[in-house]
């Protein structure tokens, strides 16, 4: 478990400390359920009157909450964006693998960079390319020619096709795939005539991309995920999309072929989006509502 001093927490987020710099935090809980040693956070002035009874040893809040803390406080500006960031400090989420396991299959050709840990039975095809501190869970498969960049993490049982290419500092949950053939199909009097999708997924830096979540590669040219870009659970990206930097996505959204999204938007849940369309950036998509 790890533990830090409040004052050491408060430097790292530059946050205002009120009160004992000396007290050991163990880790982040909601006010309702934290003990001592946890530290919480406030970010709407209604639950003020629930300080009283919080047991966390700190709490982040903002100046105007101040005169109402019980305990020790952290003063921001901006709460939420500090809980997010102590709970990187104090999060105790084990890595996806650590060394190389014996049962891995790592073709001979493959360039694997310094501290790279990849899990059991997992694949590793001829000419991949996998950067410094790379970790590839337990199961999963990066085809020919792929390449993930430095300080990426594949979850357990993601499916990397071949000619892929993934930046650095990615996330991907499990049993994702990327890279599988685009819905593409030529009709001959009836029967179906497959099209070989021929381009890639490329993928930027500080992408995170949930589980069971579908990327298909491009027909002819590339399926292209920019920087930043965070995706939800059981997303469909069909073949040709395009989404630009720090778009975010969430559950279950269907995008068809060649739709293009901008920079900086936002797409509600379940959404089912048209292909061979342009959305300009800083757009909201609402999803399904009931």
């Amino acid at each position: 478990m790890p533990s830090i001093r409040l004052a050491d927490l408060a430097q790292q987020l530059d946050a205002e400390l009120h009160g004992d710099g000396d007290i050991v935090i163990t880790g982040v809980a909601s006010m309702q359920s934290a003990q001592t040693g946890h530290i919480t956070f406030m970010v709407n002035p209604k639950y003020r009157e629930h300080l009283g009874l919080c047991q966390a040893s700190a709490v982040v809040m903002t100046q105007d909450d101040l005169p109402f803390a019980k305990s020790a406080a952290l003063v921001v500006k901006n709460p939420y964006l500090t809980y997010a960031r102590m709970a990187q400090i104090l999060d105790t989420t084990p890595q996806p693998a650590q060394n190389i396991a014996p049962s891995a299959v790592i073709d001979a050709t493959a360039k694997l960079g310094n501290n790279v840990s990849i899990g059991a039975n997992a694949v590793i095809e001829s000419g991949v390319e996998l950067g410094d501190n790379v970790i590839i869970g337990a199961g999963c498969f990066v085809g020919k020619n792929s390449k993930i960049g430095a300080g990426s993490r594949l979850w357990a049982n993601v499916t990397i096709y071949h000619e892929i290419q993934i930046g650095q500092n990615c996330l991907i949950q499990s049993g994702t795939v990327v890279g599988a053939d685009g819905f593409g199909y030529a009709n001959d009097r009836g029967n179906w005539v497959k099209i070989p999708q021929i381009g890639r997924v490329i993928i930027g830096d500080r992408v995170e991309i949930g589980a069971c979540t579908t990327i298909d590669r491009g027909a002819l040219d590339d399926t292209v995920i920019g920087n930043g870009v965070i995706i939800d659970n059981q997303c469909q990206i069909a073949h040709n999309v395009v989404i630009g930097d720090n778009t975010a996505v969430a559950g279950g959204v269907i995008m068809a072929g060649s739709l293009k999204i901008g920079r900086y938007c936002m797409i509600g849940g379940a959404s089912v989006i048209n292909g061979h369309m342009e959305i300009c950036d800083k757009v909201t998509v609402t999803g399904m509502v009931w």
